[in-house]
């Protein structure tokens, strides 16, 4: 790809422990970013890739339409919702502001591409608590979601089966995939392609929305989903840089 502009958004926590010894006990806080490998793989194939980490989103997330259009395709990976509609002058002020994802949507509508990748806060998530199905993407994706908790937990690992093997937005990603230990439940809505499925469920489903492109994975692009042989796969950096090419109108002919 050359010079592909995309905006990566989320995959990152912050994790604050209790440790408890005998009597006493006492906090530690940790920080992690989960998609070192996912980000890697576009850099060397050429795309300029911004992080805004999950923290980040209320300061550097656009929140005007000519801002967002200096990229080509937005990914949204383990970030909810609320992240988008609950910034600083919403929550904190009560300021009337911008709906950060009907900028998106628009973004796409125009011709902009949109990848969500699945995890415990995308989609509708874990408890529900992502939430997209009552956000302004719900209409955007190219699958349904569900109205509660959509997780698969399958720590026997389930195998991906590849359904549309000469789709361009796989490009020349090999037919075996290995096992996923999870994903987030959604059903393809008509007219949208479904090219791989796990468990009978779509995994990787691409559509349009307006002028632009729209795909979905279902499962992660991190641990623990994606355990360590998916993300060592050949085929990883092949699936990732033919999709993102694929969602900027640069895939290879």
């Amino acid at each position: 790809m050359s010079g592909a502009k995309i905006l990566f958004v989320g995959e990152s926590w912050v994790k604050h422990t209790t440790h408890i010894k005998g009597f006493d006990q006492f906090t530690s806080v940790e920080y992690e970013e989960g998609a070192g490998v996912f980000l890697g793989c576009l850099e060397r194939d050429g795309f300029q890739t911004e992080y805004v980490r999950a923290h980040e989103i209320s300061q550097r997330f656009p929140a005007i339409a000519a801002d967002l259009a200096a990229y080509d395709a937005v990914v949204l990976s383990d970030i909810g919702s609320n992240s988008f509609l609950l910034t600083d002058e919403t929550f904190l002020r009560s300021e009337i502001g911008v709906n950060r994802l009907q900028l998106v949507a628009d973004f796409v509508a125009a011709g902009g591409g949109l990848v969500m990748v699945g995890g415990y806060m995308s989609f509708t998530g874990i408890d529900a608590r992502a939430r997209y199905g009552m956000s302004p993407l719900a209409a955007v994706l190219p699958v349904e979601l569900l109205p509660y908790d959509d997780r698969i937990e399958a720590p026997q690992g389930l195998s991906p089966e590849l359904v549309a093997r000469q789709h361009p937005a796989i490009g020349d990603t090999p037919p075996d995939w290995p096992v996923l230990l999870g994903y987030n439940r959604t059903t393809a809505k008509p007219g949208s392609t479904v090219i791989a499925t796990v468990g009978g469920d779509p995994l990787l489903a691409v559509g349009a929305h307006g002028q632009g492109r729209v795909a979905v994975f279902t499962s992660d692009l991190a641990p623990h989903w994606a355990p360590p042989v998916f993300l060592k796969w050949d085929g990883y950096p092949v699936l990732w840089t033919a999709l993102l090419g694929w969602a900027c109108r640069q895939e290879a002919a």
